[in-house]
């Protein structure tokens, strides 16, 4: 009898019931979603009013736009790893275009496989851990992936820069003479064809197909558009919204470079591009093509979402891995931990939790637990990052007091609070650092780091940074991950 009353209370705990209506509840779905050099500044849903995005948008007026979001390493591949492993750059010493499995050992779950070991169907569509573009969008190969976090793994092989159509070098060809050519540089495509010419048209429909094969199993479906990462490669039709000749460019002034270190002047700039007053109104309206491309690819698959019936069971996430400079202080690209390439949009959808938008500071690593959260899966208590579930309910919630993100190898520092930007580079600070009052100076145009009156909240930031090294470092992987902050 006694056996049979405790096999009764296990089915019982093992079946929990929706509503009486005697089914299992079904286990959340995760759908997440991310471009690839996105900045914030490039979302009509944030703070720009040229981009178009109207499908990122329609997520945000539905979910949890947060508005202070940061990545942890403002280039692909150690961003991503930092995220899917749940440890910062500095923890695990990942710095290069790896997954980070080799850093972090066999034993520990990345994101996906956390959920992929608990019964999960997983699978990536295109770049989800690093990715060469536009190398390996040419090859349709698996870039520096990590096999053991997915069931399956799909690629989406794209003509890149060879896409037919009007093309442009906007990158160190000042006479306009130079060819187009492949390769982490400006070239822009105004590519003839439909969507399904490129990876990401192929990335949406790969992911709209596994969406409704798997839509009876729970699944985490990991969907990388490459968009809009150079080279700026879209459907013609995509550049007709963005005449170049209208494009703004953003406030600059002769000397901006003076108050700041040399190592704080970004790896491309207009200056060693060699770049034209108009094409640099050609690469952010390429950029801006680029972003609508990848935007449209994006509705395709929240469509097919809606059509399967699964929003009301499905955590959506979309983010990017870092930002992009679009010629603010001449500066282009990534790499550099200003605000517009270390910020990030990110939108989380959950069902049953009422849109909102939060302004605590968040960070990438903080998506493992949150999710993991949501999902009723136990994770490892060594995880850096933190849940970020108390702000779905009460938006004001302050998760952090600070972001914190890095470069050039991990050693170059921010420390960026409600008021202020700390820079800092090298570790004893012997290269150089800048200091930015962001409420009276947004734009980070004058480095207060120098000033007699602020010496004292330098030496502040330098105390806040060694204690924030110290901490994420007791994540040395034989010992116990510390404290965050």
């Amino acid at each position: 009898m006694l056996k049979k009353v405790i096999l009764l209370v296990a089915a019982c705990a093992i079946l929990t019931t929706c509503a009486g209506s005697g089914q299992p509840e079904k286990k959340m779905n995760v759908l997440f979603i991310i471009a690839d050099d996105l900045t914030t500044t490039a979302v009509s849903s944030y703070e720009n009013e040229v981009s178009q995005t109207p499908h990122i948008d329609a997520l945000a007026a539905t979910g949890i736009r947060y508005t202070r979001a940061y990545c942890q390493y403002p280039v692909c591949g150690p961003s991503r790893a930092s995220f899917l492993s749940g440890y910062y750059p500095n923890a695990t010493q990942t710095f290069g275009y790896v997954s980070g499995r080799k850093n972090i050992g066999p034993d520990r779950n990345t994101w996906p496989q956390l959920f992929r070991n608990n019964g999960y169907y997983t699978a990536r569509v295109s770049k989800i851990y690093h990715m060469g573009v536009p190398g390996d969008i040419e090859k349709g190969s698996n870039g520096t992936d990590d096999e053991a976090s997915w069931t399956e793994r799909f690629n989406s092989q794209g003509p890149e820069w060879t896409a037919p159509g009007a093309g442009e070098l906007v990158q160190g060809n000042p006479d306009g003479t130079e060819p187009i050519k492949g390769g982490n540089v400006m070239t822009i495509v105004k590519a003839d064809g439909d969507d399904m010419v490129h990876s990401d048209g192929k990335t949406a429909a790969k992911a709209s197909e596994l969406i409704r094969t798997h839509k009876e199993e729970p699944f985490f479906l990991a969907v990388g558009f490459v968009r809009p990462h150079v080279p700026f490669v879209a459907p013609e039709v995509d550049f007709a919204p963005y005449p170049h000749e209208e494009m703004s460019l953003p406030p600059n002034f002769e000397g901006d470079w003076d108050d700041i270190p040399k190592r704080g002047i970004n790896y491309v700039t207009s200056k060693n591009a060699q770049m034209t007053t108009e094409q640099k109104k050609k690469a952010i309206a390429a950029y801006y093509a680029s972003v609508s491309y990848m935007d449209r690819q994006v509705g395709k698959v929240l469509q097919t979402l809606r059509e399967e019936g699964l929003e009301d069971n499905t955590i959506i996430v979309f983010t990017s891995d870092h930002g992009f400079h679009l010629g603010e202080h001449e500066f282009w690209m990534k790499v550099s931990v200003k605000e517009e390439s270390a910020r990030v949009p990110l939108i989380i959808k959950v069902p049953g939790k009422a849109p909102a938008v939060c302004h605590s500071f968040v960070e990438l690593i903080d998506l493992y637990p949150t999710v993991a959260e949501l999902a009723g899966l136990s994770y490892s208590e060594h995880l850096q990052g933190k849940s970020l579930t108390k702000t779905l309910d009460d938006p004001a919630y302050s998760v952090r007091d600070m972001a914190f993100s890095v470069t050039q190898g991990g050693n170059t520092f921010l420390l960026r609070t409600d008021e202020w930007a700390y820079i800092q580079y090298g570790e004893d600070a012997s290269q150089g650092i800048e200091l930015f009052d962001m409420k009276k100076d947004p734009g980070q145009y004058t480095n207060l780091a120098g000033d007699p009156e602020h010496a004292e909240l330098v030496r502040i930031f330098q105390k806040r940074l060694r204690e924030k090294l110290s901490a994420v470092r007791t994540n040395d992987l034989g010992k116990d991950y510390g404290s965050t902050e």
